[in-house]
């Protein structure tokens, strides 16, 4: 088997860290796996080289230094496995055999990467490669850097480009968590997660995986995240299951859309959990929701509009925070969901700015972590779904 192992800074962050690492690193060799090595800076050594920086320092400058971290790590670690009796050499950017290469507007050039991910995979037989994690190398031989998180990046990509069979990123949680064990009691390891679930997770704040690794991920490779204390590199932890698919959608039923109003909308703790149980109590089910600053709007489909109307009257009526329902029927949601949307800029107004200049209304715009719902008359739901298309 062929795999690539991440070591996050803090399963790199003293002498007994690095031991159990190339141990681990060793142990899968001798049962005669490929081994690939992603190391990421010792403990917080990047933050420190970053908070040492109290001058005006240029981008080439910056990366120079903040990569001293990462050069260090592949270091003793390639020492250590060669201390086992483990062929093994470190690779930074410069070094002859260094496979991550980025165009002049620092996106990474998939060609040229691919290209020499593929030289590198050849030896893989014979050595255990130590890359540097985070780092990259522009065609000039400049270093540069795959931004937050790109240790994972690193692992993730080259991963794919070298079709290994699985990623194993080490860190120091045990895997995904069903809620953060610093603040819920009780929480646990999720065996499985799909990477579409991860990757909403990721980009709203849970740090396992960096979001930007997650779209190299496809479906024939499994990553996996362990505990640096568990030590086999080849078993336990959480399984990200799946690939991100980028799909853009026309949903085939009409949607109705009620919208509540009130001034003390803001103000009123539970008034949304209140609205949404009034309706899940009776089996109508919410395709989404919005709110503004003084209401709450659901989608709801249109047969489920009336009963859904009657049952958010009567918290109108009930409540003194709220004034009035409306309703608004004959409504299509076009969905767009990829892997590399949150790191387009602008992305919104590429959906929005097609239908406006075709003079289509939009009833809401909703986004999430990976997705983006625009809400428009059905009638101009074709019309709209081609425009998006052209788009994308």
């Amino acid at each position: 088997m062929r795999i690539v192992v991440k070591f996050g800074g803090t399963s790199l962050g003293n002498g007994d860290r690095v031991t159990r690492a190339a141990d681990s690193i060793a142990e899968a060799v001798d049962r005669g796996h490929e081994v690939a090595v992603v190391a990421s800076a010792m403990g917080n050594t990047t933050d420190e080289l970053l908070g040492d920086i109290e001058y005006e320092a240029t981008d080439e400058a910056r990366a120079e230094i903040v990569s001293m971290g990462e050069r260090t790590s592949v270091r003793i670690l390639a020492g250590a496995l060669e201390a086992r009796g483990v062929s093994a050499t470190f690779l930074e950017p410069g070094s002859g055999d260094w496979p991550i290469i980025t165009d002049p507007y620092g996106e990474v050039d998939v060609d040229e990467t691919t290209k020499r991910a593929h030289a590198l995979a050849g030896k893989l037989q014979h050595i255990v490669p130590v890359v540097t994690g985070f780092l990259a190398e522009d065609h000039q031989g400049n270093v540069t850097t795959l931004g937050r998180g790109g240790s994972d990046t690193t692992a993730v990509m080259l991963g794919k480009y070298v079709d290994a069979d699985e990623v194993v990123i080490v860190t120091d949680v045990e895997g995904v968590m069903t809620g953060d064990p610093r603040v819920v009691e009780g929480a646990r390891n999720v065996g499985e997660i799909t990477v579409d679930e991860l990757r909403s997770l990721s980009f709203r704040g849970a740090e396992v995986v960096a979001p930007s690794a997650l779209s190299y991920k496809d479906a024939d490779m499994s990553v996996r995240v362990i505990h640096y204390q568990h030590d086999d590199l080849l078993t336990g932890g959480t399984s990200i299951e799946g690939e991100f698919q980028n799909l853009i959608d026309l949903q085939e039923e009409r949607l109705a859309c009620l919208t509540v109003a009130g001034r003390a909308i803001r103000t009123s703790p539970g008034l949304l959990a209140e609205l949404a149980d009034a309706l899940g109590s009776e089996g109508i089910n919410i395709d989404a929701n919005s709110s503004g600053m003084d209401s709450i709007t659901f989608y709801v489909t249109q047969d489920d509009a009336e009963g859904a109307e009657a049952l958010l009257h009567e918290a109108v009526v009930d409540e003194a925070a709220l004034s009035s329902v409306t309703v608004e029927e004959d409504i299509a949601v076009i969905r767009v969901t990829g892997s590399e949307l949150p790191n387009q800029p602008g992305v919104i107004k590429r959906v929005i700015d097609p239908l406006s200049e075709a003079h289509i209304s939009l009833f809401d715009v909703i986004t999430s972590a990976t997705s983006v719902s625009v809400f428009v008359p059905w009638e101009d739901r074709e019309q709209a779904l081609e425009l998006v298309q052209d788009v994308f």
